[in-house]
């Protein structure tokens, strides 16, 4: 599996992109606000030759869905998530208005449901789903064991984790996930997460502060 990513919106969101040989790809959490957003995203899969097949979704806070209803409407695809996490879909619209931002709608509610232990399959590429929540309620990071890579949404970022003041935020429950979840992970497993640079389970294991 190869990761392919795209900076989004205001809040400079991860949108990722992943595929295989088979160009098979799943598009996780996209953040494009504008119309140049969105041609960025359709020229760079259709540059690199692929065929979204998945639209998942690490958790649905505002600037993680920004694209959902683009990419539901110009691929056809319904988004993935953890039921947890829904009520944010309703509170969208109101909720990007108090961050200066002003959109159309709410976003498509997901219908697909993942929770941990799940496994997402796309081309010859298979997703372990792990639950994270105290980012969000409903956070999940989507690992593939054969790649040594996790997506890690806004769980933990390079020298930093999620942030817990959030509604239904919980730093508690955020670090004692993290430790169970991500940090028995090997030491080379690649993380890229939904803002900022990649990172590694290892670089986090020893110098993360938070940790």
């Amino acid at each position: 599996m190869q990761v392919k990513s795209l900076i989004f919106n205001p809040f400079q969101e991860n949108t990722l992109i992943l595929y295989d040989g088979t160009k098979e790809c799943a598009i996780v959490d996209p953040g494009m606000l504008t119309s140049e957003e969105e041609g960025l995203l359709t020229t760079t899969i259709q540059e690199l030759g692929l065929k979204p097949v998945k639209l998942l979704q690490t958790h649905l806070h505002l600037d993680h869905v920004f694209g959902t209803a683009f990419v539901t409407d110009h691929y056809g695809l319904e988004p993935e998530a953890h039921e947890a996490d829904l009520p944010f879909i309703d509170q969208h619209k109101e909720y990007a208005r108090t961050f200066g931002v002003e959109v159309a709608s709410n976003p498509p509610k997901p219908r697909i449901f993942l929770k941990e232990g799940d496994e997402v399959k796309f081309g010859d590429t298979t997703l372990q789903v792990r639950h994270i929540p105290g980012h969000s309620p409903g956070g999940i990071v989507f690992y593939n064991e054969k790649a040594g890579i996790v997506i890690a949404g806004d769980a933990l970022f390079s020298g930093s984790v999620g942030r817990s003041d959030l509604p239904g935020g919980n730093h508690e429950d955020l670090i004692s996930s993290i430790h169970a979840k991500l940090m028995s992970l090997p030491d080379e497993v690649v993380v890229y997460p939904g803002h900022g640079p990649k990172t590694s389970i290892g670089q986090e294991r020893t110098s993360n502060p938070y940790l």
